[in-house]
């Protein structure tokens, strides 16, 4: 099980237990992911370290000064 974080501006976009797709952007030396639609994004990947799968599951959300952060579990290593 892989789970990654994921930033959130606003509160309420997504609840522990939902089923979010993703979809991958590309920069020139690393990848980053947008839970959709466009609720949330996650830090930049390095080629080596890409998430495979397309959809996950919302395992918890917090908050803190910076924001909103969302932790999604992928069914990959």
């Amino acid at each position: 099980m892989r789970k990654e974080e994921f930033k959130m501006e606003r509160p309420g976009q997504v609840k522990v237990g939902d089923k979010v797709e993703i979809t991958e952007s590309k920069l020139p030396f690393s990848y980053y992911y947008t839970l959709e639609p466009a609720v949330a994004m996650s830090a930049n990947y390095p080629l080596n370290n890409r998430i495979k799968s397309r959809e996950g599951i919302v395992e918890d959300i917090k908050e803190d000064e910076r924001g909103y952060f969302v932790m999604v579990a992928f069914d990959e290593e």
